[in-house]
């Protein structure tokens, strides 16, 4: 009696399993950008270390970084030197003490698919990464790797590849590395709470 028993409990602790089993299971690359889209606004600390085949050593700098949906980015640089970049739209506007460009995105598509790079992940929107991308993602919702691939051939000239790196529905770093060998790796760190 007892060992007809036993089949039916396994079953059970079997069927008790199922659950989390299928959620690892259907964490992917469209639970990671629905997951993304839920964040409106978004405020952190970043350092970035820029690497130049022509520079001895790295081009370090530091400062906070603004989002909101769907579309504004704001990167004010405080270290070395205070500087600002804002994209909101189609519009990337750079300040640099009293110099101030402002760019069409729609006269620049490298530059606007590299925004986009960041941009449409922030967003959690794979159909504009997919425009410009191809996309594999690899790690688990604790800890997960977005990797880009440049598909156009102008933006493949210049962009071998970016990775973003996250954790749930937080962007921890952005890599990107050029095909000149140049990289760029920043590093994001929520401000801590007041």
């Amino acid at each position: 009696m007892l060992i007809n028993f036993l089949p039916r409990v396994f079953g059970l602790c079997a069927l008790l399993w199922l659950p989390t089993s299928s959620q690892a299971a259907a964490w992917g690359l469209d639970q990671l950008m629905s997951e993304l889209a839920q964040t409106r606004y978004s405020h952190a600390r970043f350092t970035e270390k820029k690497s130049i085949a022509i520079l001895d050593q790295p081009v370090e700098s530091s400062g906070e970084l603004f989002y909101s949906a769907p579309d504004r980015i704001e990167k004010r640089t405080l270290k070395p030197r205070y500087e600002t970049m804002l994209v909101e739209g189609g519009v990337l506007t750079i300040e640099r003490g009293r110099k101030r460009h402002r760019l069409q995105l729609q006269n620049y598509p490298e530059l606007a698919a590299f925004i986009d790079s960041i941009r449409g992940t922030l967003a959690g929107d794979r159909r504009a990464l997919e425009r410009n991308y191809r996309l594999s993602l690899d790690g688990s919702v604790a800890q997960w790797t977005l990797q880009l691939l440049p598909i156009q051939p102008k933006m493949r000239a210049v962009v071998q590849q970016i990775r973003v790196k996250g954790t749930r529905d937080q962007v921890r770093s952005i890599d990107i590395l050029q095909t000149d060998g140049d990289s760029a790796l920043m590093l994001i760190d929520k401000p801590d709470a007041p």
